[in-house]
């Protein structure tokens, strides 16, 4: 009896590349940020965004971040040959993505006619007037990492201790009052986080997958779950298909709670897939 032919009906990946990316946990070491993009406190790379662009879509299809900051989703779209949206609250980060676009499109030959990689500036809690407004079309495929609540404010940060001491370098997303990033309550931030990736609902296309890039969060001696939490939150209006666990293994150990507590290192982000059913 002759094999059934493999049908591909998600994206454009072969057999082995499509059983690679299933496995349930990876690691990614990010590479060396471009110098332009260091200003921003926390971005993520454009070389994993890449490989789960390319696992979730086809090629010229729709990718959307509602919080792009310097433009890491809408470079890997580029890269990947995917039409791409994003929406930025903070107007230099928006122009430094644009920026950053327009050179990826140069090195990689590709004009705006041929494959969309659109930056908006503005409130992703305006999301139904912004897309309506800038006429983007339906969504195949969202993948995002949110701000972390308001760690960027937390006393004694390692990372804002080094970024205090060098003034070409955020150490907050911005000052702006809507900036989920400055929401001191933690059920205030989440439901507001909630509400954004709610209210897109309508404009993905049936099946498109959503991809949520988060950590759990140590605060005050204790864990705020932000990925779980989000997960059975947004169960409400979408279905929980699985997780990734995205590991570093390049980080330094630091001592923390030596000698007196059990405080982790922690090197690992969730990436939470739902699917618009």
């Amino acid at each position: 009896m002759s094999k059934r032919p493999f049908k591909n009906r998600l994206n454009d990946l072969d057999p082995k590349s499509w059983l690679k990316f299933q496995k349930s946990w990876f690691l990614h070491n990010p590479p060396p940020r471009r110098k332009d993009v260091l200003r921003h406190p926390a971005k993520f790379p454009e070389t994993l965004v890449q490989e789960f662009i390319e696992f979730f879509t086809k090629r010229g299809q729709v990718v959307f971040d509602p919080m792009i900051g310097t433009g890491s989703t809408l470079v890997a779209a580029l890269r990947a040959g995917r039409n791409s949206y994003g929406i930025e609250l903070n107007p230099d980060y928006a122009d430094i993505a644009r920026q950053v676009i327009s050179d990826e499109r140069a090195a990689l030959q590709i004009s705006q006619e041929q494959c969309t990689a659109t930056v908006i500036t503005g409130d992703a809690a305006n999301i139904a007037n912004l897309i309506r407004t800038n006429n983007i079309p339906s969504i195949d495929y969202m993948i995002t990492s949110p701000p972390y609540w308001n760690m960027l404010h937390a006393r004694g940060a390692q990372t804002q201790k080094s970024r205090s001491e060098d003034p070409g370098m955020d150490q907050f997303y911005s000052e702006d009052a809507k900036d989920l990033g400055n929401i001191e309550i933690y059920e205030d931030f989440l439901e507001q986080l909630v509400e954004i990736y709610i209210s897109l609902k309508p404009y993905f296309v049936p099946r498109a997958y959503l991809t949520i890039i988060v950590k759990n969060i140590k605060k005050g001696g204790k864990i705020y779950p932000l990925a779980w939490d989000l997960a059975k939150q947004l169960s409400r209006s979408y279905t929980l298909k699985d997780e990734r666990i995205w590991v570093q293994d390049n980080q330094r150990l630091m001592p923390y709670g030596f000698g007196n507590a059990w405080v982790s290192n922690t090197f690992h982000h969730y990436c939470l897939q739902f699917r618009n059913e």
